[in-house]
């Protein structure tokens, strides 16, 4: 299954997303090739200390030149993840024409959601009118407060759209998952117990029903 970690916005977190993502489907015992198609190479960075941290299991991630990007994820078994953004918009059509399913973490303010709007273009011009990937979009840094209403508006908007499964399970803006970047470890390998891991790990779920034990 091809998925790719999207959005027309930067900073929206995709390539945690992407990370904490993959080693969460190899703690399940999953085949996982991730794809860092970014220019800032996030996702790379954070293997990279991984591996010189001897930290289990693995994550191999991979860069490839434009041009060939749809047949080289097509070629993979098993879970592929994409991490790529509008930095790299020739990549981004090309990874959303092959997709099965495109993940765009949207933070709640109406910049974010006029641009996961236009995000849909992208879509269109990438797969023409002959199909369309799953398009599923969830808040990401939301407000840990009750009485801000920024999320709840934000989630009610993307469901306007129409175009969205939009999963109401959010990650909270916690510092807990920048520092899971800078150590190479998953939310739930730094902080197993913590309001972090919970949130994601139902996130996770309602991505992969499949995977539930």
């Amino acid at each position: 299954m091809i998925t790719v970690i999207a959005n027309l916005k930067g900073g929206s977190g995709k390539s945690t997303i992407a990370f904490n993502l993959a080693i969460w489907l190899r703690a399940k015992g999953k085949v996982v090739v991730a794809y860092d198609l970014d220019p800032q190479k996030t996702l790379s960075d954070v293997a990279l200390v991984r591996q010189e941290e001897g930290i289990i299991p693995e994550l191999e991630v991979r860069v490839i030149e434009d041009g060939i990007i749809g047949q080289m994820l097509k070629s993979h078994a098993g879970h592929v993840l994409v991490d790529v953004g509008a930095a790299n918009m020739a990549a981004m059509k090309e990874a959303i024409a092959v997709a099965d399913r495109v993940i765009v973490p949207v933070q709640p303010s109406q910049p974010d959601v006029w641009a996961t709007q236009r995000f849909l273009k992208i879509v269109k011009d990438a797969c023409g009118d002959e199909r369309s990937p799953e398009l599923v979009a969830f808040i990401n840094r939301a407000d840990t407060h009750h009485a801000v209403r920024e999320s709840d508006e934000a989630e009610e908007a993307l469901a306007m759209l129409g175009k969205f499964r939009v999963i109401p399970d959010r990650l909270c803006q916690r510092t807990n998952f920048r520092r899971t970047l800078s150590e190479g470890m998953s939310i739930f390998e730094l902080y197993s117990n913590s309001k972090s891991a919970e949130e994601f790990e139902r996130l996770a779920k309602s991505l992969y029903p499949s995977l539930i034990n």
